[in-house]
């Protein structure tokens, strides 16, 4: 209620004025020119008592204030009997602040709604029955009621029936999400479906939203160093006008000179267009699901050159994905079942990886009995009637060693940087499963974004391998790599090329171990959506959406606000020293220079409001593609198995028998001809057009065409070389050719869909799906 009041005053005041100035303007035309003089004078009494308490408030917080100017202005119009042009300055300035109260509720909008969506109260369950209590009593544990509408007070798991939910609050992006039972949810969140019970995992201080709050509050308190630079120099102004004003006065005996100058000055360019600009920036990285924490490091990031990235969940997914499964004498799907069955015991990082994948190909999971760990080497158990082990090589293999093919894929994976864990069914080495951790699909156009937004040297400080390292910096296309680097090592590395660059540097990482370098960087950034709580508060921003293409758009707000509130100083100060001389020569009136002081505060504020939209890359915009996209992903992720069946296929191929062989090469053309050739078919018809659209050229998707002419070349030389297999299986002629077309077509069909996904990553899908939404 305090702040409604406090929001309303400034806009009462200019009612009170301009009723005063249009009341003395009638006044004056019905000839009561004495009662015309009081409508003016009031209320240009109060503006003026109620600028000298806030002049008198500042200076008891120590603070000099430069509204001392105006209320100079008011008085010398008063004691020189210009009530006219007391009553005209009056609505000016009463104008100006409600125009300020307009412009900074404007750029404090997205902050703001961030704050006021906060719950005060929860529905939960207590003895079978439901109350309302304060959201600081739940517990860890309480069972809670989200009614269609609220929103999710804490985190938690989705218990009963399950939750349609509006995370666009902390996403930025507008699409709806479906939480099964078990789901984790996070606070803040919107229950955009039915009602639903959710089981809380944390308090209401400790959870996501609370967190997200608190960054928020952070970033409203500190002023950048270009907004202070711009408070230090509106306190010089002040004797400047005084000594032009008292000048005028002196060189040309007519007080009304220095009145007019008195008049026309306007410090708003300095105080209002800089900070009302920058907490635009500010408010405009909230909405896109970036929380910066002050102006300062909004300004820092807008002037820095280097940037330093971690890998680990920065650069890449940050967490296992099952890339293949080797079953060379088995099916990999039984194979991935009995392994996923087991490791539902484990709390290990990889089993989670390993079940997720399962039971994305709907593979049936039975529940594993006589379980052991062994902490470091991996976990045996009985699925089934089976006797089962995953787990590392030497667990699974003990003193028998591996065979020759698990050797082979053992020393490739390390040479790829993957992880690799053994299956054995049976007492015998059944297959293995090869973990990896992606790199994201947004990351090479989020760099090469970057670069255009003017980074000019991009480096990645990782504790990882340097082999690894090199492969993904590598792939990427950045400008070094720091790799086997531990937390003290990752400081080191941010001051030494502080150092060389000599201005500003960034630094992104995620982790606790990053926490570190993110305090000693000039703008630490925080992965924040899955990342540690220590390197979301040692941050100076944090992006709390798992997209790091979040971060180039951070970037271009951060230059656009910046470049804009320098603008509006620049032009604002300008405009209104060359006012001042022509009031001071006497080229300029009272009454026509409060107008034109007004008009320059309007101009430079507007200006400094531009900061909420532009600047940004225009984004890839396709109707309808929050569900294609995700369609097209769930479709790849499919195709995933088969792929990886091709290199399997064709590195075994050597030691399979005849009739193996032929069943091998007989399956792997069914899924290339029935899955995967359709798939690239209905991607050329129907999607790239949609694509080609959306960009204005088709140059992006010719490549993309020409790919798929050279896959379906290849399966159509594959189908040949397995159509004139005879019953005997293959040749060793037959075999070299053979493996000649799937190693081929292993390489091109994983850079095609490497391509494809980073393309389909460069889509808006808030947009689209706004776009979408419109349409329907």
């Amino acid at each position: 209620m305090t702040d409604l009041v406090a929001r309303a005053r400034p806009f009462a005041l200019l009612v009170l004025t301009g009723a005063g100035l249009v009341g003395g303007l009638i006044l004056t035309l019905v000839g009561r020119p004495d009662a015309a003089a009081w409508v003016w004078a009031v209320p240009a009494v109060v503006v003026g008592i109620r600028l000298a308490w806030s002049i008198v408030r500042d200076l008891i917080a120590g603070k000099a204030g430069v509204d001392v100017i105006a209320v100079l202005a008011i008085a010398g119009a008063l004691a020189l009997r210009e009530l006219f042009a007391a009553s005209v300055i009056a609505v000016m300035l009463a104008t100006g602040e409600a125009l300020e109260s307009y412009a900074e509720g404007r750029a404090h909008r997205e902050l703001t709604a961030l704050l006021g969506r906060a719950p005060n109260d929860v529905r939960r369950y207590r003895d079978g029955e439901l109350d309302v209590c304060p959201i600081g009593e739940v517990r860890v544990g309480d069972r809670l009621l989200v009614r269609p509408g609220e929103v999710v007070p804490v985190d938690g798991v989705v218990r009963g029936d399950p939750a349609v939910l509006d995370e666009s609050a902390l996403t930025g992006e507008s699409r709806l999400v479906n939480r099964e039972e078990g789901d984790t949810v996070s606070s803040g969140v919107v229950n955009a479906g039915g009602p639903f019970d959710l089981q809380a995992i944390a308090t209401a201080d400790a959870s996501t939203y609370a967190g997200i709050v608190r960054l928020v509050e952070e970033a409203g308190q500190a002023k950048a160093p270009f907004v202070r630079l711009a408070d230090r120099y509106a306190l010089y102004f002040v004797p400047l006008t005084l000594g032009m004003a008292g000048l005028a006065w002196i060189l040309s005996g007519d007080p009304t000179r220095a009145l007019a100058v008195l008049v026309v000055a306007t410090p708003c360019p300095l105080l209002l267009a800089a900070p009302i600009a920058i907490v635009a920036g500010i408010s405009r990285a909230a909405r896109r699901g970036v929380i910066v924490k002050g102006g300062g490091p909004l300004e820092a990031l807008a002037r820095a050159r280097v940037l330093l990235f971690d890998k680990t969940g920065t650069l890449t997914a940050g967490r296992p994905h099952l890339a293949t499964v080797e079953a060379p004498d088995g099916d990999p799907d039984e194979v991935l079942r009995l392994a996923a069955a087991l490791e539902q015991a484990s709390p290990h990082v990889l089993a989670a990886a390993i079940v997720h994948a399962a039971r994305r190909r709907d593979l049936t999971l039975s529940l594993p009995v006589d379980v052991v760990e062994t902490p470091g080497g991996g976990v045996a158990g009985t699925v089934e009637g089976r006797a089962v082990a995953v787990g590392s090589a030497g667990f699974v293999a003990g003193e028998d060693g591996l065979p020759t093919w698990a050797r082979e894929l053992r020393r490739r994976a390390v040479m790829e940087g993957s992880s690799n864990v053994f299956v054995r069914i049976d007492g015998r080495i059944a297959g293995a499963l090869i973990l990896d951790d992606p790199i994201r699909p947004e990351t090479p156009r989020a760099v090469r974004s970057l670069r255009r937004a003017g980074f000019a040297r991009i480096i990645m400080v990782t504790g990882d391998h340097h082999a690894v390292a090199e492969l993904v910096g590598a792939a990427i296309g950045l400008d070094g790599v720091l790799a086997d680097r531990a937390p003290a090592d990752k400081v080191d590395a941010v001051r030494t090329e502080r150092d060389i660059a000599g201005g500003p540097l960034v630094m992104v990482g995620d982790g606790i171990n990053d926490a570190p370098a993110l305090a000693v960087a000039d703008v630490g950034v925080a992965m924040g959506a899955r990342g540690a709580t220590a390197s979301s508060e040692a941050a100076d921003i944090v992006i709390t959406v798992d997209r790091l293409d979040r971060l180039a758009e951070a970037v271009r707000i951060a230059r656009h606000s910046r470049s804009i509130a320098v603008q509006s100083v620049i032009a604002g100060m300008g405009m209104s020293l060359v006012a001042m001389v022509l009031a001071a020569f006497g080229f300029l009136p009272v009454v026509a220079g409060a107008l034109l002081q007004e008009a320059i505060d309007v101009a430079v504020i507007l200006n400094a409001l531009r900061a909420l939209r532009g600047g940004t890359e225009r984004p890839i915009i396709v109707p309808g593609w929050a569900d294609t996209g995700g369609r097209l992903m769930t479709e790849h992720r499919t195709l995933a198995p088969g792929i990886a069946r091709l290199r399997v296929v064709a590195d075994h191929l050597d030691t399979m028998g005849p009739a193996e062989a032929r069943d091998a090469l007989v399956g792997v053309r069914s899924f290339l001809v029935e899955t995967l050739v359709p798939h690239e078919e209905e991607e050329d018809r129907e999607v790239y057009p949609l694509l080609a659209s959306a960009i204005g050229t088709d140059d992006a998707t010719a490549a993309l065409h020409r790919t798929h002419t050279e896959i379906f070349h290849l399966v159509r030389l594959f189908g040949r070389i397995v159509d004139e297999i005879g019953t005997d299986g293959p040749t060793i002629d037959d075999r070299t050719d053979v493996q000649r077309a799937l190693y081929g077509l292993d390489a091109i069909v994983r850079l095609h869909m490497a391509q494809e996904e980073e393309l389909y990553a460069s889509i808006d899908p808030d947009v689209s799906a706004e776009l979408t939404l419109r349409a329907a």
